[in-house]
């Protein structure tokens, strides 16, 4: 943190070690204050070299250029150049209908584009409005962003820290800093510097800008305001991290530069051969070229890539899981590793007592998080406790309960909270548990908390007993006891049994916390340390853990089974997050890497170290951003999933990022690609199952739509080759692609999964769209639509008809051949008509939606002035009928043969 501070500030020769190493005497010296804080002219003049203490605001594109961006694509320069080529003919009614066509494309990406990136303004609300300085003696309240390095700011319970401070006068103070670093317990601040380096977890005589107060009372001198603090750190690496292009648009940018590079060869080739071999006047050649580009290019493509992509975010919102952005649907389905948080992702972040040690007998507790509902046990036992003989339980369950200053309360929304420390909540609801008889209760002196000494103490009338209670580190309390309370009465201490029993809680990866009493004769009711040396009674120990979440195990289990490797990435201490991550399922033979040992290796070790690991701890922001950027080095498609604002950086980095909807920050949510409603890690599993059931109808679409502009452009490539007439006009291409293949496609979004989906590994980030099998079904398609379209033609000129007549009749022939491959595209190498044929309604409902567009540009006279067609008898809709059940019977055939050839190899 020294390399962030003013250079202005400094004195000759001061430390430049870190503002944690350094004592507040020496911190106050090198930035030029004292206690009784800055004058306020000085204060005025370090804002103006410094600026404020707010985090600079990201720019935002203009509205017309974020449209604009729309038109930044190789196949839409195509029908841009053919429009502007058009027009130079004076073909305007083909300009207009080819602007049209690039402007509903690009007016549809505009609005399914996802809303500005809201991340940096929600990280700035985070910072506190205002300050209680000290200023030339006087307490002063200030808005937080004129606060400068130097200034004496007072802190009380329930403020959030406006920047970060070098504590210097502490009275029990605990932070909140769950936010931070991911730790689920308050932080006990001190005041002594640190002799070695630390982790920002640890550094306990330093308060974060952002973190909130949640007991005690202190002073600190600023060390650092805006940009500067762990929060603006986090600020620049937000904005730092680039966004992610995900696989599906990676492979749509490939195809559309292949189609460009084919359709500019060709192009090249066949305008030498028709103007200089055939002769063709350079207007009709032209034409012809445009008519070319036109069916080259699968104009609908993007449209229905957008329908679907939207269909599929409205399947996830009713399951729980917002996307924030439309591709991020089908990056869920190649997702093969996730990141998460633990703390509140994979568990509760509500503390829970799980056992209760006593002199006598181990006994477990039912339940999770604050809800006050559960048994307690003899360990190992699935009967409730029937206390008599238990006197020693209830002891200890008492003192707790006392020697506590937190409480329980339910909202309006029947959730259960701690008011206070979550370790002291756990304690309150153990006690609701026990169900004890209620005894009057006369609260009388106390110690607080202190880090110094690591316990709390009470003294008070229990029912006319008078008693001292004590609670803190069980190693401090068996240092101030003598003595044990056993099942039946006190007897001597027998530390080793303590310590052995301590270590197996230690070995589950559970906090501990001790207790212990003293009866004190006499009527004072005031307490002091020298009270706590002689005669105490140790009484038990609790273990207490924040709880995994029980669907989080399943989701994991799920998870695994369809390839996804899950990793921990926590700040807490490795061995609770071994622990948590045992009970997850995440692995028997785990270990932890820690932020240190992260911190020492280079990218390229840390490339297959991410690879091995599946538990970090002790993990510092920049830490979680190096994990995720090791892992997409790999080639992994990686999630990761937070709710603090710790996550943000990683969560923008990955390629799904993923909040938790309840107790995410705002940060979280805005940096990510999708947010969890219900907090439930296992929606990710139910989103994942959508992510695969969406690409693998992405993947059907261009099979589908493909061959129909395959077969176009070979029409009129052999046309041209031939020095014939070519057969349908550009119009009419415009029209069989964006009427007629889009909503056709639609139906192919409403396709259920396959069976077996969650069984298979996560496809290749690499992998294209367009694979072997992929390249051979468009062509063979293509083929076949092409060699009817010009047998048909070949009949029709052979019977004398005219050109029209011709055009329209192909039209009409190719659309419905594409109807009915669209049955073929249900099922990739199944046969298509299964009973999974009825559940999709929107088959039906595309069809009589093509029989309307079709009669419209057939029959409707100014439809078929624009598009040069003419009215077909009944009988020219049976025959192009017929050519589509031939098509449709022609490729079953050809799924039949692949699957034996399949099978065969296999066998």
């Amino acid at each position: 943190m020294g390399s962030l501070q003013p250079q202005e500030l400094r004195v000759p020769n001061a430390s430049t070690s870190p503002w944690y190493r350094k004592s507040s005497t020496q911190a106050m010296a090198d930035l030029q204050t004292s206690v009784t804080g800055l004058a306020p002219e000085e204060a005025r003049a370090r804002l103006l070299r410094i600026g404020p203490n707010a985090l600079p605001a990201k720019a935002v594109d203009p509205l017309w250029l974020r449209f604009a961006r729309h038109f930044n694509d190789v196949l839409i320069y195509i029908l841009l150049a053919a429009a502007v080529a058009t027009a130079l003919m004076g073909h305007w009614t083909d300009t207009l209908v080819i602007l049209a066509v690039a402007l509903i494309n690009a007016a549809i990406g505009f609005f399914q584009e996802n809303k500005a990136e809201k991340s940096l303004a929600a990280l700035r609300g985070m910072l506190s409005s205002t300050a209680l300085v000290v200023r030339n003696g006087q307490k002063l309240k200030i808005d937080a962003s004129e606060l400068v390095p130097g200034d004496i700011v007072v802190l009380r319970p329930g403020d959030k820290i406006p920047a970060d401070v070098r504590l210097f006068e502490v009275h029990h103070l605990q932070v909140e800093e769950s936010m931070l670093t991911g730790e689920s317990l308050t932080v006990a601040k001190q005041v002594e510097a640190l002799e070695q380096e630390a982790l920002l977890a640890d550094r306990s005589n330093l308060g974060f800008s952002g973190t909130s107060v949640s007991a005690g009372n202190a002073k600190g001198v600023v060390i650092e305001t805006g940009a500067a603090t762990e929060l603006g750190k986090i600020n620049c690496l937000i904005a730092s991290v680039d966004e992610s292009e995900t696989p599906l648009l990676r492979q749509i940018a490939q195809l559309g530069k292949r189609i460009f590079q084919l359709i500019v060869g060709m192009m090249a080739v066949l305008f030498v051969i028709g103007f200089f071999w055939h002769d063709y006047p350079f207007g009709e050649l032209l034409l012809s070229l445009i008519s070319l580009a036109v069916a080259a290019v699968p104009e609908g493509l993007p449209a229905i890539v957008s329908i679907i992509l939207s269909l599929g975010v409205q399947r996830m919102a009713r399951n729980k899981a917002i996307i924030r952005k439309l591709p991020t649907v089908e990056t869920l389905g190649a997702m093969s590793v996730i990141c998460s948080d633990k703390t509140g992702t994979l568990t509760m972040n509500e503390m829970t007592a799980k056992s209760v040690l006593t002199a006598s007998t181990l006994y477990g507790v039912e339940g999770q998080s604050y809800e006050p509902v559960g048994r307690i046990t003899l360990a190992g036992a699935t009967e409730a406790l029937d206390w008599a003989g238990h006197t020693n339980l209830a002891a200890f369950i008492r003192a707790v309960d006392i020697c506590n200053d937190s409480s329980l309360q339910r909202n309006d929304e029947g959730r259960w909270r701690v008011v206070g420390g979550p370790t002291e909540g756990a304690l309150k609801v153990l006690a609701r548990k026990a169900c004890l008889p209620e005894v009057d209760v006369r609260r009388m002196g106390k110690i607080p908390f202190d880090s110094a000494y690591k316990y709390m103490a009470r003294r008070c009338d229990v029912a006319g007993d008078s008693l001292i209670y004590l609670k803190g580190a069980p190693d401090v309390l068996l240092g101030l006891c003598q003595q044990q309370l056993g099942a039946h009465s006190v007897e001597p201490l027998d530390r080793a049994y303590w310590e052995r029993e301590m270590g197996h809680i230690a070995s589950q990866g559970l906090r501990m916390l001790a207790a212990a009493y003293k009866p004190v004769p006499g009527a004072g009711g005031e307490i002091d340390h020298e009270d706590l040396q002689d005669g105490m009674i140790f009484l038990g120990v609790a273990g207490l853990m924040d709880p995994p979440r029980p669907e989080a195990i399943e989701a994991i289990a799920l998870c695994r089974q369809a390839g996804i490797q899950v990793k921990m990435i926590t700040g807490d201490h490795p061995d609770t997050a071994v622990a948590i991550a045992r009970m997850l399922g995440m692995g028997s033979d785990l270990r932890a890497m820690t932020g240190q040992e992260l911190e020492a290796t280079d990218d390229a070790a840390l490339r297959t170290l991410a690879m091995q690991y599946a538990v970090f701890a002790r993990t510092s922001p920049e830490h979680k951003l190096r994990l995720v950027r090791a892992l997409q080095a790999n080639g992994q498609v990686v999630g990761m999933t937070g709710d603090g604002v710790n996550d943000a950086p990683a969560l923008k980095q990955a390629d799904v990022g993923i909040a938790m909807g309840i107790k995410g920050t705002e940060v979280t949510k805005e940096a990510a690609d999708m947010v969890l409603t219900d907090d439930n890690f296992s929606t990710i599993a139910g989103a994942v199952r959508e992510g695969r059931r969406v690409y693998d109808n992405l993947k059907k679409t261009v099979l589908f739509i493909l061959p129909t502009n395959m077969a176009q452009g070979l029409l009129i490539v052999m046309a041209i080759l031939a020095g014939a007439v070519v057969p349908l006009s550009p119009l009419q291409i415009l029209w069989m692609n964006m009427a007629t293949s889009t909503t056709l496609s639609f139906a192919l979004a409403f396709e259920p999964g396959e069976p077996g989906m969650m069984r298979r590994a996560p496809r290749q980030a690499g992998e294209s769209i367009l694979n072997g099998f992929a390249v051979w079904r468009v062509l063979f398609v293509g083929g076949l639509l092409t060699a009817a379209a010009f047998l048909l033609e070949a009949w029709m000129v052979a019977g004398g008809q005219d050109t029209d007549h011709i055009r329209t009749m192909i039209l009409h022939t190719l659309v419905t051949a594409q109807w009915a491959y669209l049955f073929n595209c249900r099922l990739q190498e199944q046969f298509s008509l299964n009973a999974a044929l009825l559940r999709n309604g929107a088959l039906l409902t595309v069809t009589l939606a093509l029989i309307l567009l079709q009669c419209l540009v057939i029959y409707v006279p100014f439809m078929q002035t624009a598009f040069h067609t003419v009215a077909l008898p009944f009988s020219s809709w049976l025959l192009a009928l017929g050519v589509g059940v031939l098509v449709f019977f022609a490729v079953e055939l050809e799924k039949l043969l692949i699957r034996r050839w399949k099978a065969r190899r296999a066998g």
